[in-house]
């Protein structure tokens, strides 16, 4: 795992599922490119000011948006890391090809690898998400005011003292 990595030098993420999302999953939308474009800003701001670890829950949606700009920032800043907080052995099984193939490139990308279960609980993407905040000192959150994970996530943050950056999704 990340022991060499300080945590006030590490950041996570949490986001919606693609079919949270107003376009779901077509990334050709405009409003889809625009916050990929914000996510990538707000963790090169991060890195630029000292952040070197990004967690990701590697989930489909804004997960994979948030994996695919740490990786791409890596091209420009070789220091940078990105850890896979996978909720449990199996999550993209059953996915569709196309997305298992993205999500199995994204993970061989990652530099750590931390599973919170082997099997699927009802309970493993909450430990998951409690796992990423407690490692970190940063939260990025792309957030559309609905209730679920991502606001849980966002609050248990707020309670753990982590700087929150909020992307708003409309």
């Amino acid at each position: 795992m990340s022991e060499t990595i300080n945590k006030s030098a590490t950041c996570c993420f949490t986001g919606h599922r693609a079919s949270k999302l107003p376009w779901r999953d077509d990334e050709s939308d405009i409003r889809c490119a625009e916050l990929k474009k914000e996510i990538l800003c707000a963790a090169e701001r991060l890195h630029l000011s000292g952040t070197r670890l990004f967690i990701c829950g590697m989930a489909n949606g804004c997960d994979m948006y948030f994996g695919e700009a740490v990786t791409e920032l890596r091209l420009k800043y070789p220091d940078i890391l990105l850890e896979a907080a996978v909720p449990w052995e199996g999550q993209a099984e059953k996915w569709a090809s196309g997305l298992k193939e993205r999500y199995l490139r994204l993970i061989s990308e990652c530099d750590y690898h931390t599973v919170v279960s082997k099997t699927y609980t009802p309970d493993c993407m909450k430990r998951r998400n409690h796992y990423m905040v407690d490692s970190s000192s940063s939260l990025i959150a792309a957030y559309n005011g609905s209730p679920g994970g991502t606001r849980q996530t966002m609050l248990y943050a707020l309670r753990k003292g982590l700087e929150l950056i909020e992307i708003k999704i409309d």
